[in-house]
């Protein structure tokens, strides 16, 4: 392997796009990052804004000194959404992210067999997805809907714009509620409730095929070599799990960002705990089951800026020694995170943030300390459910932002009551994005190989005895407060 085995990988996330030039071995040779606008690609986006953060990226990579003049494949994974587009290309309104309701309450009301709906689209309720967007957009405005050639997620978008082929993955596929997940094809019966037919979605791929190769217009746009070839990718929840876990059934992998994604492997549909997504896996033959559980880095976020304290980092610096020395429950300040409502496990869009117990003597401290509880109180809700059989010594791998701060990886095992191990990589969505990249370059076999050789390392924190007591009577007490 040589200097030419150099790869392209995106990370499409709700805060920002991130590219980087990877080499088989796995060193990043160039990255950049450009943030998106807060809030963007959580309900609604601008896609066209979202191409445009693409473009700067990959600008940034391709013109320095250091990059090499040969590339071998490309490969995006991107946050869950919908991006409806005409014959040309074109968005047509705002599209919608992973937490857009719009059309789910007119879709559960009015589709005439809920249960086969649920069962084929894998899925323990009515979520956001093309198919209920669709359904709204006809009802809105037809003249929009009629003009509708492709509906795709985020990440098939931008991949439409470098290619000119549409083309999606079957988990992507998964989200629209138009396909039958078990079978991995678009279904007529769920389709049609949005006014359409298959003919208006993308062929479904494994995450590491070629879809397409870069244009001529999008070289010139992005700086990447015309000719490059794209793979279909993957939603980056799913790719960040691969990254860290591989093709391993068992624990559960955790890839915390605006929203927790939860992710476990399974060997059967069968195993699916009946409030989580059922999704196809990356790896053929294999499964997962959980899924998104609604804010909770998002909603830190959200209270840094609520509070004047500028971003999250320097919020977190100026403020940490404070927010550390917090005793479990924050001096009595509790909340609940989810801003847009709930997903994995409760399923209550109609559900929004609170917070409870206020007093003169609280301060911004107490508030940022509050969320981070509170996030883990969420994930806490997500993990009893995937593992409610099984024995409290299985862990949860823990990847993404918080994963980077060993405070808050005690904090998620005491809260948790189980094992954390901490992947040494936080940024799992680029780096399971390169390992797509290699397999499709044909510098990998299979994802499992390609995971296997550049596993990331582990760390182990385990629950302390007295603190995680407490936070198993806090966690109850939230329980109850936020119901």
């Amino acid at each position: 392997m040589g200097i030419d085995d150099v790869v392209c990988a995106v990370d499409v996330g709700t805060s920002a796009v991130r590219a980087a030039l990877v080499t088989h071995d796995g060193q990043r040779l160039l990255e950049a990052r450009s943030e998106r606008v807060p809030d963007e690609g959580t309900e609604t986006f601008d896609a066209e804004r979202l191409w445009d953060g693409l473009c700067h990226v990959l600008r940034r990579i391709t013109s320095g000194a250091a990059a090499p003049s040969h590339l071998r494949s490309l490969a995006i994974a991107g946050h869950v959404g919908q991006v409806l587009v005409d014959e040309q290309h074109r968005p047509l309104g705002r599209a919608g992210g992973w937490a857009d309701a719009r059309g789910v309450r007119e879709v559960a009301a009015g589709w005439p067999d809920p249960g086969t709906a649920l069962r084929l689209t894998g899925r323990p309720a009515m979520t956001g997805g093309a198919v209920p967007l669709l359904h709204w957009l006809k009802n809105k405005d037809p003249s929009l809907h009629q003009r509708m050639r492709w509906a795709l997620a985020p990440k098939d978008f931008l991949v439409l714009r470098l290619t000119g082929e549409a083309a999606t993955d079957m988990t992507s596929a998964a989200y629209t509620l138009g396909s039958d997940v078990t079978r991995q094809v678009w279904d007529p019966r769920l389709l049609a409730i949005g006014g359409t037919g298959p003919e208006h979605f993308p062929p479904q791929h494994a995450a590491t095929d070629i879809v397409g190769a870069v244009t001529p217009a999008a070289a010139d746009t992005t700086g990447l070599p015309p000719g490059l070839p794209v793979a279909a990718g993957g939603p980056d929840g799913t790719v960040g799990a691969a990254a860290v876990a591989g093709a391993t059934p068992g624990p559960v992998v955790d890839v915390a960002g605006t929203t927790d994604v939860l992710t476990r492997v399974i060997t059967s549909p069968d195993e699916r705990p009946m409030a989580a997504v059922l999704n196809p896996y990356l790896t053929p033959g294999l499964w997962t089951c959980g899924g998104a559980t609604g804010m909770t880095g998002g909603a830190l976020a959200y209270w840094v800026r609520l509070l004047g304290l500028g971003d999250p980092a320097t919020a977190l610096r100026r403020l940490g020694p404070a927010v550390r020395a917090m005793p479990p429950g924050s001096d009595g300040l509790s909340m609940s995170p989810l801003l847009t409502g709930s997903r994995f496990p409760g399923w209550n869009q109609n559900e929004r943030g609170m917070l409870w117990g206020l007093g003169e003597h609280h301060s911004a401290a107490h508030v940022l300390r509050a969320a981070q509880e509170a996030a883990a109180y969420v994930v806490r809700q997500a993990v009893d459910t995937l593992l409610v059989d099984d024995a409290p010594d299985i862990p949860v791998v823990l990847t993404g932002g918080p994963s980077r701060s060993p405070e808050l990886a005690q904090l998620r095992a005491d809260v948790l009551g189980r094992p954390v191990h901490v992947s040494s990589e936080a940024d799992a969505s680029l780096h399971g994005a390169a390992l797509l990249a290699l397999v499709a370059a044909g510098l990998e076999p299979d994802l499992p190989t390609a995971q296997a050789r550049r596993e990331p390392r582990l760390r182990r924190f385990i629950p302390q005895t007295p603190i995680a007591a407490r936070y198993d009577q806090l966690y109850r007490q939230w329980l109850q407060a936020k119901d």
